[in-house]
Parts: C-alpha cells; sequence; structure tokens
C-alpha cells in the first residue's frame, strides 16, 4: 500500500520537487496529499490524475467530496 501512495504522490504531485523546506511544512503537505489521495479512492476513483482534473473544473466538486466521505 505504502509504495502506491508514494507512486501516486512522486507521479501525479511531482513530490520530488517540492520546495517546502521550511519547519514541517513538507510533513504537512505530504499529509495532505495523502488526505486528498484516500479521499478519491474512497470515492471510487482509480485514476487520481484523472480525478483531480475532473474536481479542479468546477469549484464545488471538491466540497462535495469532502462533505459526503
Amino acid at each position: 500500500m505504502e509504495n502506491r501512495v508514494h507512486y501516486v504522490r512522486d507521479t501525479t504531485f511531482d513530490e520530488d520537487r517540492h520546495q517546502a523546506r521550511t519547519d514541517a511544512a513538507g510533513q504537512v503537505m505530504a499529509t495532505l496529499r495523502n488526505t486528498v489521495v484516500s479521499l478519491l479512492r474512497f470515492a471510487g476513483h482509480p485514476n487520481i490524475a484523472a480525478a483531480l482534473r475532473h474536481h479542479a473544473r468546477d469549484f464545488n466538486r471538491p466540497v462535495t467530496l469532502l462533505l459526503t466521505c
């Protein structure tokens, strides 16, 4: 499971080039990314990149996702 989440974070979110290096910013961003991946998988989206694009098209979709999960 960890490799699956890491692969998505690395390829979809391009996490290796992340610039937040102060205090706990990197850890906070990784936690937020893990939460997003988990919510999208829980909602039944098999392709995280496509799900991110889908939810980015309408600002109501992410809010609806948060309220229904």
